[in-house]
């Protein structure tokens, strides 16, 4: 069965970048709707970022001009460029996945089925 396993966290000042990887171990569709999630202590579970089957992106609002999905097929990898960080950026990050889906990919977490196991991203100020 697919696995997604998260990369790439960790702590960085205020303003600094990461990068985010997700790596599908098994097959998964180069069509499977992709996104990033968040959750940070006491918060409720926040879609991030997404991809869906012909390619389009969904941001939440928070993130937009900051952050950047993407996808490299070939690797089966799913990235996440985190620049500008705040510290209101800091969660544990979890990519998900789910089957085909196209038009604008939704950022609700009920839509996904295969999730990743987390990682932490911490932005000091």
């Amino acid at each position: 069965q697919v696995q997604l396993v998260e990369s790439g966290g960790g702590s960085v000042q205020a303003g600094g970048s990461l990068r985010l990887s997700c790596a599908a171990s098994g097959y998964i569709s180069r069509s499977s709707c992709v996104a990033w999630f968040r959750q940070a202590p006491g918060k409720e579970r926040e879609g991030v970022a997404a991809i869906g089957s012909d390619g389009s992106k969904s941001y939440t609002d928070s993130v937009k001009g900051r952050f950047t999905i993407s996808k490299d097929n070939a690797k089966n990898t799913l990235y996440l460029q985190m620049n500008s960080l705040k510290p209101e950026d800091t969660a544990v990050y979890y990519c998900a996945a789910r089957g085909i889906l196209f038009g604008s990919p939704p950022l609700g977490p009920q839509y996904y089925n295969l999730w990743g196991q987390g990682t932490q991203v911490t932005v000091s100020s």
